[in-house]
């Protein structure tokens, strides 16, 4: 089975930047699709971001359109998601996996990346 690992995290102000990247463990990684989801401390794990693997499609959720742009660097076999504007709410720890047509993870999920947005 695949392993996805995350990186990236880290501690910023509001309004600024980071950039989170999730590594696969085979290069012959072809999923349906790679979505992002993040848990924010006492809340569930929510979906934030996905690209479908064919076309490079990308759908969001609401409250990070505009600000978040999820890509995929096929030279590095990365899923990357670049976080602009950020913001205190933006804090949890972030996780990537491969998802299904209803955008159901189907792997084991890591250990995830801290992101901390301080006001």
């Amino acid at each position: 089975q695949v392993e996805l690992e995350e990186s990236g995290g880290g501690l910023v102000q509001t309004g600024e930047s980071l950039r989170l990247s999730c590594a696969a463990s085979e290069r012959t990684f072809n999923p349906y699709a790679v979505a992002w989801f993040r848990q924010a401390p006492g809340k569930d794990r929510e979906y934030v971001a996905t690209i479908f693997w064919s076309d490079g499609r990308t759908l969001y959720t609401d409250s990070v359109k505009g600000r978040f742009t999820i890509s995929r660097d096929s030279a590095k076999n990365t899923i990357d998601l670049q976080m602009d504007n950020l913001k205190p709410e933006d804090t949890a720890v972030y996780y990537c996996n491969a998802v299904g047509s209803d955008l159901s993870a189907l792997a084991s999920w890591g250990q995830g990346t801290q992101v901390t947005v301080s006001s």
